[in-house]
């Protein structure tokens, strides 16, 4: 592993970081298990961290100025949450019905295996649905529909599975880590790597910055926040709290780059760095943040690419509009198979978005002194 040359450049130390928060149990709303696993890591790091009223875990650091004079302020997060299930029935025959946690496509999920949490602790289950044998031309031509799938935790009766599990329950994917690929292809899959690799890259920065602190003036408030695939809440609350001047946003992108996938149409390139986003369905971005990110990713020899499709949407949207405004910038890991079982993202992408985070840490200057 340690020969390869892109995994050098992402230590051993952060692979297996994002493979323990690949692994953990996240689902929206639940998100309990990802916040320990991070606030154990900050202590370690000697840093402070504390919960706000909505859960999301903040550690503010602050560079020169004398004693608690005002600095500009600069806020960056990643939502510690996942897509998942929450549970809404259980059947006569034990079967449980669920509903959606964000946006999954249906399609993928017959036959995955996933995690239920409940009072009795993690159980394993499956997805199911009509074995193929059991369908006629249309429902083969149609596809599932979701109200036609369930969980099946091998309960056998509904008195069973009440013994196990309760209505309002959550669950996820369960779903292995590993890296594939070698040299520049190196890629990471796993579930949840939206957003666990913008928590991932948080870390490694913020353990570079107690190393060797920024010869900046400036509070600096990263923040892992929750509930960000349903209603962005959670970075709403903490932005409303800490009333920053700007915002970067570390998080995943989906690409469309299969085959047959029109150009326009592939919003990214796999490898080609670091996604800086200039407008996406809930946020304009600001454009002196988006160039000088550009700017400074060219000077340090980062790579770095522009989002080329307004799709989809992240915390921004809830940071951008509170207080009297706050001008946002999203950095994100270009990813293969979004909000499934099985995200993929080449590892030099991860760490150029780590790096370029870190970069504009330590290089404000350009920013804070116009405003």
């Amino acid at each position: 592993m340690e020969k390869n040359a892109v995994i050098s450049a992402v230590s051993s130390q952060e692979l297996d970081c994002l493979r323990r928060l690949s692994g953990l149990f996240g689902p929206t709303g639940c998100e309990d298990r990802v916040l320990a696993f991070l606030g154990e890591e900050l202590e370690k790091l000697g840093v402070e961290a504390a919960f706000d009223r909505m859960g999301n875990l903040i550690c503010r650091m602050r560079f020169g100025g004398a004693g608690e004079e005002p600095l500009p302020r600069l806020m960056i997060s990643a939502h510690t949450d996942e897509v998942g299930f929450m549970i809404t029935e259980i059947t006569e025959e034990g079967y449980l019905r669920f509903g959606n946690l964000g946006g999954i496509d249906t399609a993928v999920l017959p036959g995955k295996r996933v995690t239920v949490l409940s009072d009795a602790g993690l159980l394993r289950g499956v997805i199911a649905s009509k074995a193929i044998h059991h369908k006629d031309k249309k429902e083969r031509e149609k596809g599932v529909k979701a109200e036609k799938l369930y969980i099946d935790i091998g309960a056998g009766s509904r008195e069973v599975a009440e013994t196990m599990v309760s209505v309002g329950d959550f669950a996820t994917f369960a779903s292995e880590f590993f890296l594939m690929g070698e040299g520049e292809r190196g890629c990471a899959k796993g579930k949840a790597l939206d957003d666990r690799m913008g928590c991932c890259a948080m870390l490694e920065v913020i353990r570079r910055l107690t190393e060797c602190p920024p010869p900046v003036a400036a509070e600096v408030f990263f923040c892992f926040t929750v509930r960000e695939e349903i209603g962005l809440s959670g970075a709403r609350v903490a932005a409303n709290e800490l009333a920053p001047d700007y915002a970067l946003i570390l998080e995943t992108t989906a690409i469309g780059d299969i085959a047959d996938a029109p150009d326009a149409r592939r919003v990214a390139t796999f490898g080609g760095g670091g996604v800086i986003s200039v407008m996406d369905r809930s946020t304009v971005y600001d454009r002196r943040f988006v160039d000088f990110a550009l700017s400074l990713a060219e000077r340090e020899k980062i790579p770095a690419q522009v989002k080329r499709y307004v799709s989809g949407g992240n915390d921004a949207g809830s940071i951008h509009k509170t207080g009297e405004g706050v001008r946002c910038l999203a950095l994100s890991v270009p990813t293969r198979y979004l909000h499934s079982p099985a995200c993929v993202a080449r590892l030099s992408d991860y760490a150029a978005v780590r790096d370029l985070c870190e970069a504009i840490v330590r290089n404000p200057d350009a920013l804070f002194r116009e405003d």
